[in-house]
């Protein structure tokens, strides 16, 4: 079995536990600060990692649920697989429905392959760089997404985050001046609208989550033809030691991908 059908599988799996728990009464810890977690993100962890274990053996799995030292020597892996569980917890407690199952794939220095599965839609979008992405529907059918459209700016959708720490100020949308801008819990998520053209822009001012938040949306939107780098333009380093990411995230077909970053850099932010 090609490995995108793997990771499609183990991500149904995985979501159908996570709504499994959803759909009962369940108790809130919190790991710090705002950063909640539950039975569902431990479990699922679990089961994917299980999971990817066993069809790809001694491959590194970088999952947020995992001790560190389980982990394995990834920075120096020809391959690596990150695993979001339950990405968007905080939206999961809520009980809003944004919240969704994340697995992506490096090879070399970048991501090459992604899922996301959306658990209370059942809505699934994937895909691989070379071959392109694809969106999966509650009933089954799937569907290739087109490549990312270039547009000016001011005609574009921005989908930003709900989080006060990366969400974007009344003012900072006036300065961008998009078309529209709309936020979404879970950075799967918004990265699908982009995939999917809901959205043009997926942008987070400063904190963008950990690497295991970026690289399933990275290899998608790549596979759509999109360029994903932190605020700066600088790539994101899937080798680092450090797996927060603290520097932003935009994502976009390549033209306005740079426009954002110009006015980002004129701006200041």
């Amino acid at each position: 079995m090609e490995m995108l059908a793997v990771l499609l599988q183990i991500a149904h799996e995985a979501a159908e536990l996570v709504m499994t728990i959803y759909q009962t009464p369940f108790a809130v810890e919190y790991k710090g600060p705002g950063d909640p977690v539950t039975l569902a993100d431990r479990l699922a962890n679990d089961l994917i990692c299980k999971r990817l274990s066993a069809a790809f053996p001694g491959v590194p799995i970088v999952a947020e649920e995992s001790p560190s030292e389980q982990w394995g020597d990834y920075r120096s892996a020809d391959r690596i697989f990150f695993v979001d569980p339950v990405d968007g917890t905080r939206e999961f407690v809520a009980k809003n429905g944004q919240f969704a199952v994340m697995i992506g794939v490096v090879e070399g220095e970048r991501p090459v392959a992604g899922v996301l599965h959306a658990p209370t839609t059942n809505h699934v979008w994937a895909g691989e760089v070379g071959r392109g992405s694809f969106f999966i529907d509650e009933h089954g059918h799937r569907q290739n997404l087109a490549p990312l459209v270039d547009k000016a700016l001011h005609q574009a959708t921005i989908v930003g985050s709900k989080n006060d720490a990366a969400r974007l100020s009344d003012v900072d949308v006036e300065h961008l001046a998009p078309h529209k801008h709309i936020t979404m819990g879970s950075a799967a998520l918004k990265a699908a609208c982009v995939a999917d053209g809901r959205a043009d822009v997926y942008f987070s001012k400063k904190k963008a989550g950990c690497l295991w938040d970026t690289c399933a949306p990275e290899a998608i939107l790549g596979a759509l033809g999109g360029v994903f780098t932190d605020s700066s333009g600088r790539l994101l380093d899937y080798r680092d030691a450090q797996v927060a990411q603290n520097r932003g995230a935009v994502a976009a077909a390549p033209g306005l991908h740079a426009e954002i970053l110009e006015r980002v850099a004129a701006l200041g932010f």
